[in-house]
Order: C-alpha cells, then sequence, then structure tokens
C-alpha cells in the first residue's frame, strides 16, 4: 500500500461523513489537487456522478473505457452528456497489439468458449486500459452499487485498490435503483435508454442482455457463465 496516501484513509471517512456526493468530491479534489478521476460506462449510476461533478464544475477528470463493442445507445448517451455540459469526456481504448494478437489468434467470438477467454477479453478491452487511465492518480471514482452483485456488498464506501496502488470512492455502494432513478429523473440528466428496456448492467453488446422479471441484477451479463464468476476484473475486492 502506498503509504502516503494510506494515512489519509481513516481520516477521509470521518471527514466524508454526513456530506452528499458534490460535497464530498469537492473536499477530495482539495486535498488531491488534479489526482481525482471519475471512470464513466454512462450506466445510470455514472449519470449521476457525471452531472454532480459537472453541473457544479469540480475539478473532478472524467474518462470512459471504450472497448470497441459498446451498445450504439451507450454511445448515444455520451454524445448527450458532453452537449448538456458542454464537456468532453476522455476515452481510453484497447492496446492495439494485444487485441489483434488475441483476435487472430482466437476469433472474435472467443469469449463465449470459456470463462479465461472471457476474462483476457475483459483484461485487453477494460483492465489494461484502466490502468492506463489511473496512473498517476489518488482517487478513483467510481459508480459501482452493492445491489449489482454479491461479490459488490463486500466493497467499502472508501477503500484501498491494491491492483491500481489507488484509493477508491465508491459514493453510491448503497443507493436503491430507486434512488439513482428519482436523482435523475429529479435533475433531467441523459441515461441509456436501454435501462428502460429491462437492461440492468451494461457494458458490451455481446456480453449483456436485458433481465427477466425474478432474475438477479447481474443475470443480464455473460449470462452463459455460472454466477460465482461474473465480474470483469475492473472491480476486486480486497
Amino acid at each position: 500500500m502506498d503509504l502516503k496516501l494510506s494515512v489519509h484513509i481513516p481520516q477521509l471517512i470521518d471527514q466524508l461523513g454526513g456530506l452528499n456526493i458534490a460535497e464530498s468530491l469537492q473536499l477530495l479534489s482539495s486535498k488531491f489537487p488534479g489526482q481525482v478521476t471519475f471512470s464513466t460506462s454512462f450506466s445510470i449510476e455514472d449519470q449521476v456522478i457525471t452531472h454532480d461533478i459537472l453541473a457544479n464544475k469540480i475539478p473532478v477528470s472524467i474518462f470512459t473505457l471504450d472497448t470497441g463493442r459498446l451498445f450504439a445507445e451507450t454511445y448515444f448517451v455520451w454524445t448527450s452528456t458532453n452537449e448538456k455540459y458542454d464537456t468532453h469526456i476522455t476515452a481510453y481504448y484497447p492496446d492495439r497489439n494485444l487485441l489483434e494478437d488475441y483476435l487472430n489468434q482466437k476469433g472474435p467470438n472467443a469469449f463465449y468458449e470459456s470463462v479465461d477467454n472471457r476474462k483476457e477479453c475483459c483484461f485487453i478491452r477494460k483492465v489494461e486500459p484502466l490502468k492506463r487511465a489511473l496512473k498517476g492518480q489518488a482517487i478513483w471514482v467510481t459508480g459501482l452499487r452493492a445491489e449489482h452483485s454479491p461479490e459488490r456488498k463486500n466493497h467499502a464506501i472508501l477503500e484501498w485498490d491494491e491492483g491500481n496502488q489507488v484509493v477508491k470512492y465508491n459514493p453510491l455502494l448503497h443507493w436503491t435503483t430507486e434512488d439513482v432513478r428519482e436523482y435523475i429523473n429529479e435533475h433531467n440528466i441523459p441515461y441509456n435508454i436501454l435501462h428502460d428496456k429491462g437492461f440492468v448492467s451494461i457494458g458490451c453488446a455481446p456480453c449483456t442482455r436485458a433481465i427477466k422479471p425474478g432474475e438477479d441484477f447481474r443475470a443480464g451479463r455473460w449470462w452463459w457463465e455460472d454466477s460465482s464468476k461474473k465480474e470483469c476484473g475492473l472491480h476486486v475486492s480486497h
């Protein structure tokens, strides 16, 4: 653990108590100027945080991971967000050599064939670009919610991310879907219309489907796999 960052965690937990998201982000950006960044997938929860950052002009950078296989609706939300808030969200893309080697050796749909292939695809398209995006940052802000999977219930609102060597801030961890929807409607925030069609967690198009009534939240991601393996490697609890 980075000792300079580790000493801040207990203090920050105390200082963030009672603050709303915008106030919390303002506090973090003042303590770590130029070293607080937010990763958005343009999901409905990520749009809440994006709104708070941009509407309040908080100096937190925003980036997204463009895997190259996103839904058309996701790109529409990206464009609508740039236009509404007069901004340009930074994109990180897969390493060309890694992706070309994977596709040439295994084919474009190899992720369906095994968990290992799928995780390798996720690593190339998301995990490796994330590491580049987080390099030099102190605080990584996410839209992670505990409701999305059993594994995510193990996370804390503020925690150390060993893999990326940053403090991870999950301000929406304990928000419900109803909380998120209410906030989106109240502030007229652009959101992905796939959320209105049964899609809960929206990732790459080949790996995401709408969930059926009564299904678990994570059932729509990598539906051909055992439910215990459904993480891409971005959010690993330590």
